[in-house]
C-alpha cells in the first residue's frame, strides 16, 4: 500500500498577500494535520533562475514577469513562515504551474513510495488544478482540501472543486480530512 503526502504549493509571501486573512489559518491547520499523523509534507514553490532566464517571452504566465521576481534573491518568493518547513520536510521548487515542472518531484515521490497526494496551494485555478490534472494521469490517489486551497475568484474556486477536482480525485475539508486520518 502506497503512502500519502499533503503538497503545499506556492504558499509564498507574495502570493499570501493577494488571498483572503481567513486563508492562512486552514493552510495551517492542513500542514498541522498532516505533521500530527506522520503524513509526509511537501512544500512546492514557484523559483525562477536569475533573469528569468528559463521562462520563454510567449509564457503568458512567467514570460511577462520582471526578471528579479520569485528567484533566490526575492524575499517575497520565501515560503510564509507560518508554513515554513521543519526539519526534514522537503522543499521542491518549480519553474511553471504545476508542482512537476521543472524539477525531480515524480522521482521522489517514487523513492518515497508515495501514491496518494493531498493538495493545497495557492491558486485553485494555478498549481492546484495543474498539479491534480497531472497527477491523476500519472495514476496518483489525488485529494483537494477545499478548504486549504484558494483562487483570486472565489466563482472559479468553487466551481473547480466542485466540477472538475472532484471528477479527478476526491474533495476533502482539512476537518474531514483530519478525520479520515484518525478514523484510518
Amino acid at each position: 500500500m502506497s503512502r500519502t503526502a499533503l503538497l503545499l504549493m506556492d504558499l509564498q509571501a507574495a502570493h499570501i498577500a493577494r488571498v483572503p486573512d481567513d486563508y492562512l489559518p486552514r493552510a495551517v491547520a492542513a500542514l498541522g494535520t498532516a505533521r500530527s499523523s506522520g503524513v509526509p509534507v511537501i512544500h512546492v514553490a514557484l523559483r525562477m533562475r536569475a533573469g528569468h532566464t528559463d521562462a520563454h517571452p510567449r509564457n503568458k504566465v512567467f514570460g511577462g514577469l520582471p526578471g528579479h521576481l520569485f528567484t533566490a534573491d526575492d524575499p517575497d518568493a520565501a515560503i510564509h513562515p507560518d508554513v515554513a518547513p521543519a526539519a526534514g520536510e522537503l522543499v521542491v521548487h518549480k519553474n511553471r504551474v504545476s508542482a512537476f515542472a521543472g524539477n525531480n518531484l515524480q522521482q521522489i515521490l517514487a523513492a518515497q513510495d508515495i501514491g496518494h497526494l493531498v493538495l493545497a496551494g495557492i491558486s485553485t485555478g494555478g498549481v492546484v488544478l495543474s498539479t491534480a490534472l497531472q497527477a491523476a494521469d500519472l495514476d496518483y490517489r489525488v485529494t483537494t482540501l477545499s478548504d486549504a486551497c484558494v483562487d483570486p475568484s472565489p466563482g472559479l474556486h468553487a466551481l473547480l472543486v466542485a466540477e472538475v477536482l472532484a471528477r479527478r480525485g476526491e474533495v476533502a475539508t482539512v476537518d474531514e480530512w483530519a478525520g479520515s486520518l484518525a478514523a484510518g
